[in-house]
Order: structure tokens, then sequence, then C-alpha cells
């Protein structure tokens, strides 16, 4: 599918999967370097752990209805 026609859950999922596919190829190594771009401070992991912090953050609802569990007032015309 492509992205105009994808839900806000499934853009999310597919952000998420594709930081942890980037922080699973970035993981440092032993000498606490990033195997792909050779760097102590991995750019890449840095922008991934970014994007899973903000979408863990963000919450999907559906439009607020009313609250049901309010009494409702009864103009009783008087």
């Amino acid at each position: 599918m492509t992205a105009p026609f994808l839900s806000l859950a499934q853009i999310r999922n597919r952000l998420v999967l594709t930081a942890r596919w980037v922080l699973r190829e970035h993981r440092p190594a032993p000498d606490g370097r990033c195997p792909v771009c050779r760097t102590a401070g991995c750019p890449a992991a840095a922008a991934a752990r970014d994007v899973l912090r903000a979408a863990t953050q963000v919450h999907l609802w559906h439009p607020t209805e009313p609250d049901r569990a309010a009494p409702r007032r009864v103009d009783d015309g008087g």
C-alpha cells in the first residue's frame, strides 16, 4: 500500500519498525563505534531513538464524545 491509503496507526507502526531496524544495523561494536557510520556517536541511531521516543509519546485517539457520565440538567420550566 502507498502512504495516502494508510491510517495514522499504520504510519506510526511503519516508523517504529524502521527505527528499530536502524537501531539493529547501527548497534555499537565492542569498541563503541557504529559499524556502519564508524563513529562513536552515531547520528542515525540517535535519530532512530528520537523517532521511537516521539512515536511512543503520541497517543492516537478518536474524537472526544460528550461525557456520558455527567448528569444532565433537567429544566422543569419554572
